[in-house]
């Protein structure tokens, strides 16, 4: 016996297809000792997945092996102590239907084959720029280019830290009048949680690859 697909079913499909969640890739991307790895751990809801190794000429920080540096750490001692030599994983829910898995790229120049893997699939990306260092981001923001993944720039630096006026972040790294220059702290979730929140209505916007621009939009948490 054959049934007729009623327009009826076909509306009803298309509604629970809408309510569905949906998880997006969104990549970290930035120069060495940027803040990547920090902003990960401070935005993910699960026990970052984290791939540091400490610089050659470094002594692990105070507390053991388990105890990890971010960049904004690095910023008070004028050092930078650890580098990402992977990726580091970390997941957080921006609203009841999207939720985002973050994949913070390495920033050394020797890590740059594994952007093939990282960006096929990724909806955006957030471009973290050192506040003493923007320029330090440009091998990351040609990568980003190269995979065509639509990016925001957001400056990392605490409230009392000095950051460049926006005109002079896109003079320096080369920007469009369309892209984005965002500030958070990337030691604080709120100001993540909100920066990510534009990041992903930007990528929307601009169109991601592999179609997935009818995702369902982000809420900008308070908290």
């Amino acid at each position: 016996m054959v049934f007729a697909d009623s327009g009826a079913c076909r509306k009803h499909r298309k509604s629970a297809a809408a309510a569905s969640p949906v998880t997006l890739k969104v990549l970290v991307a930035g120069g060495p000792g940027a803040g990547k790895t920090t902003l990960v751990g401070s935005a993910s809801e699960v026990g970052p997945l984290r791939t540091e190794e400490f610089l050659a000429q470094d002594r692990p920080p105070a507390g053991g092996p388990g105890r990890t540096w971010g960049a904004a750490e690095a910023e008070g001692s004028g050092e930078r102590k650890a580098a990402t030599v992977a990726m580091d994983f970390g997941r957080i829910t921006l609203s009841e239907r999207l939720t985002l898995c973050l994949l913070a790229a390495p920033g050394q120049e020797r890590f740059g084959p594994l952007w093939d893997e990282l960006a096929q699939g990724a909806l955006g990306a957030v471009l973290l720029a050192d506040t003493c260092r923007p320029r330090d981001c440009l091998g990351a923001l040609g990568r980003l280019r190269r995979h065509a993944v639509p990016y925001a720039v957001a400056v990392n630096g605490s409230n009392g830290a000095h950051r460049p006026a926006t005109e002079a972040v896109r003079a320096a790294l080369g920007l469009d009048a369309a892209v984005p220059v965002l500030r958070c702290d990337a030691r604080d979730r709120g100001s993540v949680r909100e920066m990510l929140a534009s990041v992903v209505e930007h990528a929307m916007t601009a169109g991601a690859p592999g179609g997935r621009v009818n995702a369902p939009g982000p809420t900008h948490p308070s908290a």
